[in-house]
């Protein structure tokens, strides 16, 4: 039953990750960093929000380092150089990407690493236990300790909420946002 989990997994994956290209190749930066109102997040969080997260669960999940350095920061040239999961709206609506290109660059290495490493994966390590209960603050109030078995949060339970639901989820609130720009969403 892992097999299949897993190639589903992948799959979904993947059919996320091709909306994310569309999206990416089909907005310009003053798409991505048009600002609609106050406490109104631009397209910019959305994306780099969801981006740096993938690369600190692949990090959590994996224990490789990750991608985002000094040199990703110079070279996308973020407003607010972090993810934001512990700062408020009104914070990271002050969030700009400054070189798109670079930007999709490191979505791409993020991105074609996670991919890479879950195709890669042996079914048995879906149920391996990344955090386990009781879980510290951070974890504690969020979606994947909901969804965590009795003894914690496992490889599969940290992939399907921090990679994949929450990119789902951001998906969707850029989809929404891209009306604002008079573009329109990709999927119905």
């Amino acid at each position: 039953m892992s097999e299949v989990v897993l190639e589903s997994l992948c799959r979904r994956l993947g059919a996320l990750r091709s909306l994310y290209d569309q999206a990416l190749e089909t907005m310009s930066l003053e798409h991505v960093n048009y600002v609609e109102r106050e406490d109104v997040l631009p397209i910019a969080f959305s994306l780099f929000h969801i981006t740096n997260m993938v690369d600190a669960a692949h990090m959590m999940i994996t224990g490789e380092s990750p991608i985002w350095n000094d040199d990703w920061n110079s070279r996308v040239a973020p407003t607010i150089p972090d993810h934001g999961k512990h700062r408020t709206v009104g914070e990271m609506t002050a969030q700009r990407i400054g070189n798109y290109e670079e930007f999709k660059a490191y979505f791409a290495a993020v991105f074609d690493r996670t991919q890479s490493w879950l195709s890669a994966l042996d079914p048995d390590e879906l149920h391996r236990v990344v955090i386990t209960r009781p879980f510290p603050p951070q974890i504690a109030s969020t979606f994947s300790a909901r969804a965590a078995s009795e003894h914690g949060i496992t490889v599969l339970d940290a992939v399907e909420c921090w990679v994949y639901q929450h990119a789902l989820r951001h998906m969707g609130e850029i989809e929404f946002a891209r009306s604002f720009v008079g573009l329109t969403g990709m999927t119905s």
